[in-house]
């Protein structure tokens, strides 16, 4: 592990610039330690989608990660010297698990909360996966499970991930379900 003075200026900014963001009150991010030997330089965050109607506070709609790797001197397959991994999981009504529109239509989620986020981000790729379950023998229950997983990663042009890490938050809000916020509105917060 690189002692904190020879961690690169770049990669001290882009770390900056993610501790800056504001999120949802729904959203609950938490660092965790970043993948070591991927990149020379990495950070992680997991994040829970969590209910705001009190009754529910405690539901997850959905979770992920934002694995940030930073290369100074590039990757070629990344095409620039930051990339972004990162996953989405949320569970699904299993009529909806069903539908043969539903990867393109997550898929499409996906490049909205890119494109929203802004210029900055170039080579997107990633995969929709769903998965469809069912009990039998001494666990059926009689009912049906379906979950939705968005693996996506893409390269950041520069140092300010800030709206790198909007977008997969308000990804990660489009798959649990909840309302987008408008621009300009603060969300307020639950009552305890």
């Amino acid at each position: 592990m690189p002692a904190p003075e020879d961690v690169p200026e770049e990669f001290i900014r882009a770390l900056r610039s993610l501790r800056a963001v504001t999120v949802r009150p729904e959203v609950v991010l938490d660092e965790v330690p970043g993948p070591a030997r991927i990149a020379p330089y990495s950070a992680a965050l997991t994040a829970e989608v969590r209910s705001a109607r009190r009754s529910v506070s405690a539901d997850e709609l959905a979770s992920g990660r934002f694995v940030v790797l930073h290369d100074p001197a590039g990757q070629e397959a990344w095409d620039g010297r930051f990339r972004l991994v990162t996953l989405v999981r949320t569970a699904v009504e299993p009529e909806v698990g069903t539908d043969p529109l539903l990867a393109e239509v997550a898929w499409s989620w996906f490049t909205d909360a890119l494109a929203a986020a802004g210029p900055g981000a170039h080579a997107a790729a990633g995969t929709v996966t769903r998965v469809l379950s069912r009990s039998f023998g001494s666990i059926e229950r009689g009912n049906e499970s379906s979950e939705l997983e968005i693996r996506a990663s893409w390269t950041a042009d520069d140092d300010d991930l800030g709206p790198h890490l909007l977008a997969w938050v308000g990804l990660m809000c489009t798959a649990a379900g909840l309302e987008p916020v408008p621009e300009g509105v603060t969300p307020l917060q639950p009552r305890r």
